[in-house]
């Protein structure tokens, strides 16, 4: 999968358009959300993704490609909510086989590192 077609899947996620997100994935896909411990069909991935609350936004940060393994990070984000996602997709036929995601709530540096005075931000 290039690039451009990876932007497209992340903009169908944050559309919440299950129609597309469908012809993305495997018929027997299988989707681990590993911070919260959770696994999911393909039909119920999109079902959650879907009715997740909000109107969302989505932005590819990143892309890495080795043989039929692609790694991406993604910035996801409503008015309430800023996240990255780091997503694995193991892909097959040119469809989604298996994808690994795990997602990190966006927020303040913590009292206790700020008191160290060493943070620098991100460039």
């Amino acid at each position: 999968m290039d690039r451009d077609r990876m932007n497209l899947y992340w903009k169908y996620v944050a559309e919440q358009n299950a129609d597309q997100l469908l012809t993305f994935f495997h018929e027997n896909g299988v989707i681990c959300w590993h911070c919260t411990n959770e696994q999911f069909t393909v039909t119920e991935f999109i079902k959650v993704n879907c009715e997740y609350p909000g109107k969302w936004n989505g932005e590819l940060e990143r892309m890495e490609q080795i043989g039929d393994l692609i790694i991406t990070v993604a910035h996801i984000w409503s008015d309430e909510v800023s996240c990255h996602v780091v997503s694995f997709f193991q892909m097959e036929y040119g469809k989604i086989k298996q994808l690994d995601e795990y997602c990190g709530d966006d927020g303040e540096i913590p009292t206790w590192r700020l008191d160290m005075k060493k943070d620098r931000p991100i460039l």
